[in-house]
């Protein structure tokens, strides 16, 4: 009896990964982990991903170790300056004030545009006018080093390929 041969990571695949994302190299800082009890399930190939990331994965097969580095251009890129913007204190008030311990430097939140939109930046410092919003993606101008493992592929479904998006076994998007 002929062993089938086992799948591969390739567009149009369900692919769940337990992975370690480092800053720099295996010594960095951690800024991630994705391990089996809360892997990273996704649709390969929809352009959602960063692209070397899918790049350094396609034809992986189940049980296959990964360890690779991305440069900050193949990552997030730099930091640009145009994202970093002064917003009006009017903006963070709740009943003609801002709450208490909202504005820490560092603190990430969610601010919605003119359109409606959502956008979530850092603080970068303030005064009693504006607060300055770096909204520059959180690993922008990082070096990132995974290292993890191909837990499980498989075929994606039709409803997962209409959607470009996989379902979770319990049907509850998480994205």
């Amino acid at each position: 009896m002929e062993k089938e041969a086992p799948l591969t990571i390739k567009d149009g695949r369900v692919v769940t990964l337990r992975y370690l994302l480092r800053e720099n190299d295996e010594r960095g800082q951690v800024l991630e982990v994705m391990d089996n009890y809360y892997p990273f399930e996704f649709l390969f190939g929809t352009g959602s991903l960063l692209p070397a990331f899918e790049d350094k994965l396609k034809g992986l097969s189940e049980r296959d170790y990964f360890t690779f580095t991305l440069a900050p251009d193949e990552a997030y890129g730099q930091p640009q300056a145009e994202n970093i913007i002064d917003v009006p204190m009017s903006a963070f008030e709740m009943d003609g004030r801002v709450p208490d311990g909202m504005l820490a430097e560092g603190q990430t939140l969610t601010l919605k545009d003119d359109q409606g939109d959502p956008h979530t930046g850092r603080v970068v410092e303030w005064n009693k006018e504006t607060v300055k919003m770096d909204f520059n993606h959180v690993m922008t101008g990082k070096t990132l080093h995974f290292s993890g493992q191909v837990l499980h592929i498989r075929e994606a479904t039709p409803e997962e390929l209409a959607r470009n998006h996989h379902i979770p076994a319990d049907g509850i998007r998480r994205d």
